[in-house]
């Protein structure tokens, strides 16, 4: 019987949206809730630490911290062909210059593809969902694709 574990995490980041006709073409910031789901069978192993867990919470936290929380909390992101990009790489400030515009759409199939390779082989990335603003969001579903 498949099962379905969810962790919540917190980050600050702020972004601006190139060639966007709107306020979001200036540099402003969120406070983000990342929502990451897995699905799989828990484990049966009655000698394993993580015995009837489909995956450890700790281990997932590590997991998105690692990749996702240390590299984009408090840190300004910017797609690399944006007009302000020489200024920003000449900010002494944390930074992340990516190859798509950052906005929650796409920022969530990133992060998506960021934590997906660390998942142990019987567990699946089952769901991803960005909070951008308290009622406004993105999610990328396994069963959407």
């Amino acid at each position: 019987m498949k099962i379905r574990i969810t962790k919540e995490f917190h980050f600050e980041m702020s972004h601006c949206l190139n060639n966007y006709n709107g306020a979001c073409k200036n540099i402003h910031g969120h406070s983000y809730k990342l929502y990451i789901t897995l699905r799989g069978e828990q484990d049966k192993d009655t000698q394993s630490s993580s015995y009837g867990m489909l995956m450890d919470f700790t281990e997932l936290k590590k997991i998105v911290q690692a990749n996702i929380i240390e590299t984009f909390d408090h840190s300004f992101v910017i797609e690399k062909h944006s007009p302000f990009i020489q200024a920003v790489e000449m900010m002494n400030t944390k930074k992340n210059i990516v190859d798509f515009q950052p906005t929650c759409e796409n920022l969530v199939i990133h992060f998506k593809n960021l934590v997906e390779p660390f998942l142990p082989p019987r567990v699946e990335l089952y769901k991803v969902v960005l909070y951008e603003t308290a009622s406004s969001c993105a999610e990328w579903n396994r069963d959407d694709n």
